[in-house]
């Protein structure tokens, strides 16, 4: 799908699998975190902004993709936790022959 986003005042148009709507959020969010960035820096180079701004999002994603390893771990705990308990409890199967 072919989107038309307008990050920092700029326009661009865009492709994405995503549904057009979304592309226009994201974009948005974007914006939203690069004026921030813009907001605490003295530095008014759009590079600048774009490389601090890329660097807390690529902090974030990495922090997040640690949780999610995390819960997995504790999810794979959980269920072999679980297997074990039903193993204990449910009467083996017979050979039938």
């Amino acid at each position: 799908m072919q989107v038309k986003i307008t990050i920092r005042g700029r326009q661009y148009t865009v492709r994405g699998d995503e549904a057009g709507g979304d592309i226009q959020q994201i974009a948005r969010e974007v914006d939203a975190r690069l004026s921030e960035v813009a907001s605490h820096t003295r530095s008014f180079d759009e590079y600048t902004i774009a490389l601090l701004t890329a660097l807390n999002l690529a902090s974030e994603l990495h922090q997040l993709r640690r949780q999610v390893a995390s819960r997995l771990d504790d999810f794979d705990r959980d269920v072999a936790s679980i297997a074990a308990m039903l193993e204990a409890v449910l009467p083996e199967e017979q050979d039938k022959a």
